[in-house]
């Protein structure tokens, strides 16, 4: 199979990788394999049915997925597409999401009418209400393209295969698979304890035609001497009749641009992975508010990344006392978090430090709650909200999207970063333009994720922050944020290919579903 593509005649060859809980190390193990199979000259992309998450990216053709499918596609070396995740759902509150779909918002749901119960109002409701067959028919059609074009594609489940409510709704974890026929591999983390358990459960609860593409287990996160964990691996076959193909050790940092946690992106991994003592005499201490429905807080993993850059999540105002720099960061809900920030005493916080000329940053959401003023008829359908009153913007919600991957320049530096936002900002005055965005005093706001990430412009502006806060802190002249990730994917790639079985990886993915896979009882239907 090796660096073919897929051909006009077959398709290339699958792997879904399914987990026994939610965080079992599903996103991490995909974007292993990913990397380690294009290492050999496979050619490869990754592929996530449908996706839960608040970080997202954007596109080259401007399509929203899920960040960590982003990752993915950097793991295999190739440009993500829609193609690769073609559901996304954004929640909006505890029972309701935005739906997107091929990479366009089209509609709010909620939880029951996306799982095919009558009774939704909304344009995303009526779309999708017992449209189950439909969504499987587009991504299993996103799903055959990406084998056309490629060597091999590796499929990330979500949640668990097993949890049986839904089942007769999924697209993404069995559901695609039996579509597809493709085999499957679960992964467990260990380090929750029970794993042996919930391989073993995962596989009794699920009906016979699934069962019968479940072929192995990968264990993830072990500590200790593997030769303990043997006697175990060994009866686990017995009773299931499949192999584990790797026991993947704990190891610190191992994390990418996940979906909706805060402890695996790669802020904490650069914490854990790199020992450097600041470049100048201070460190730069930077407070992020931990607003309702944070979205794309990846954007600050590139300030972490930096030696002498200290990152906290902060949720009370006395926390901003000691901070040299404080980020508003993006949210799925700009006025509910404006509310939070008033309700907790943050926004007067806020307030006083610009007054006192101490740096804030504001993105995407944030950037819009630092305006003047709000008027929001399509995400909270609150209306007319006064801002922080921080930046001369006005902000007016428009139903359609914005999603954009722009390129420019600010502070003297080159800048790229990417746009995913209904709010649309006019800005009135400031003492500088900003990206999109501008400047009053020490208080900084703009549209664009991900602009930190460009190396020159971020150590400007550092610079111009430790200015402001008078701290000694110099950015280090050599941080490339980019070659970090590679590194961290790279370290991915070495956990698959030195701890799991490859060669039982290679065949599932080149041969498909072993036969013979026994029956564990009692299955469900």
């Amino acid at each position: 199979m090796k660096g073919q593509g897929g051909t006009a005649g077959g398709l290339g060859g699958g792997l879904l990788v399914a987990g026994t809980t939610s965080d079992a190390g599903k996103s991490v193990v995909t974007a292993g394999i990913c990397r380690w199979l294009v290492r050999q000259g496979v050619k490869v992309a990754p592929f996530k049915a449908q996706n839960m998450s608040l970080n997202s990216f954007v596109t080259r053709e401007g399509a929203e997925i899920g960040r960590a499918q982003a990752m993915q596609a950097a793991a295999a070396r190739v440009e993500p597409t829609a193609l690769m995740n073609p559901v996304l759902l954004k929640p909006g509150g505890d029972r309701s999401s935005q739906v997107v779909l091929l990479g366009r918002p089209v509609g709010e749901m909620s939880a029951r009418g996306y799982f095919g119960r009558a009774g939704g109002s909304s344009p995303g409701e009526s779309l999708y209400a017992g449209g189950r067959e439909q969504l499987l028919g587009t991504v299993t059609d996103c799903l055959a393209e990406l084998r056309r074009t490629h060597d091999a594609v590796i499929c990330e489940g979500a949640g668990s295969p097993a949890e049986i409510n839904l089942r007769r709704t999924d697209i993404v974890n069995m559901g695609i698979a039996r579509a597809a026929r493709i085999p499957v591999v679960v992964v467990g983390d260990i380090d929750r304890g029970g794993v042996f358990a919930s391989f073993f459960g995962t596989t009794a609860l699920l009906s016979k035609e699934d069962q019968a593409l479940v072929a192995g287990y990968l264990v993830n996160k072990f500590r200790g001497d593997v030769t303990l964990l043997e006697p175990g691996l060994d009866m686990l076959r017995q009773l299931t009749g499949r192999p584990t193909l790797g026991v993947l050790p704990y190891a610190h940092g191992l994390g990418i641009d996940e979906e909706d946690g805060l402890h695996l992106s790669l802020r904490g991994a650069v914490r854990e992975s790199v020992v450097a003592p600041p470049h100048g005499a201070d460190v730069l201490r930077v407070a992020v508010c931990a607003v309702p429905l944070m979205s794309n807080f990846t954007d600050v993993d590139a300030l972490a990344a930096e030696p002498g850059v200290v990152v906290r999540f902060v949720d009370r105002p006395e926390e901003l006392a000691d901070a040299d720099l404080v980020v508003l960061p993006g949210t799925r809900g700009t006025v509910r978090a404006l509310a939070w920030l008033r309700e907790r005493g943050l926004a007067d916080a806020v307030a006083r430090r610009a007054a006192e000329g101490r740096p804030v940053l504001g993105i995407c959401g944030g950037y819009q709650m630092l305006g003047e003023h709000i008027d929001d008829e399509v995400e909270s359908k609150a209306g007319a909200v006064e801002g922080l009153g921080l930046l001369p913007v006005r902000v007016r919600f428009a139903v359609e999207k914005t999603l954009a991957r722009p390129v420019g320049e600010a502070l003297g530096e080159p800048v790229e970063g990417y746009e995913i936002h209904h709010g649309v900002a006019e800005v009135t005055g400031g003492d500088e333009a900003f990206l999109d965005g501008c400047r009053v005093g020490s208080v900084w706001g703009t549209h664009w994720h991900g602009s930190l990430e460009s190396d020159a412009f971020r150590r400007a502006f550092l610079r111009r922050v430790a200015a402001d806060a008078g701290r000694a802190f110099v950015p280090a002249p050599d941080t490339r944020f980019g070659a970090l990730r590679e590194e961290q994917l790279d370290r991915l790639g070495d956990l698959i290919e030195e701890h799991a079985d490859t060669g039982a990886l290679l065949r599932l993915i080149e041969k498909g579903v072993p036969e013979g896979l026994p029956f564990v009882p009692p299955g469900t239907p």
